[in-house]
């Protein structure tokens, strides 16, 4: 009888515990851009990328944590636009964005960002790294 009581009760925890998402859907990141200049196709935005306008909430969100003053990456802050260029320029900035998950370098530290952000960052490269 006992046996029949906890077989019942580890059938229950373990049907509870199910749930639909897969690991592959818990492990994916969202793919909606925090600042998209299209929003019909964020990925691929038809007018020219700026810092102040696509580029800067980006990098706000995902990288000032730890880099700016007072924090543990503050030896490369990346809060004004001219740090932000430099560091795409000749500090590897957009290498270590694209690594993928696990890989080492990958920034930001926390898991890779999304990949419309990810792009919007390489087309702004690709415009000429322009502030406004």
């Amino acid at each position: 009888m006992k046996k029949t009581i906890l077989l019942t009760i580890l059938l229950a925890a373990f049907a509870s515990c199910s749930d639909s998402d897969t690991y592959e859907d818990i492990e994916t990141p969202p793919t909606t851009p925090t600042n998209p200049t299209n929003p019909t196709n964020p990925t691929n935005p038809t007018t020219a990328v700026t810092y102040n306008k696509d580029v800067k909430s980006i990098i706000d969100a995902n990288c000032v944590s730890c880099h700016s003053s007072g924090r543990s990456a503050a030896f490369r802050p990346l809060t004004t636009f001219a740090q932000v260029k430099a560091a795409v320029e000749s500090a590897g900035l957009l290498g270590r964005i694209q690594l993928q998950n696990g890989q080492q370098g990958l920034m930001p530290q926390g898991g890779r960002m999304a990949q419309a952000n990810i792009d919007l960052i390489v087309k702004w490269n690709a415009d000429g790294l322009k502030e406004n």
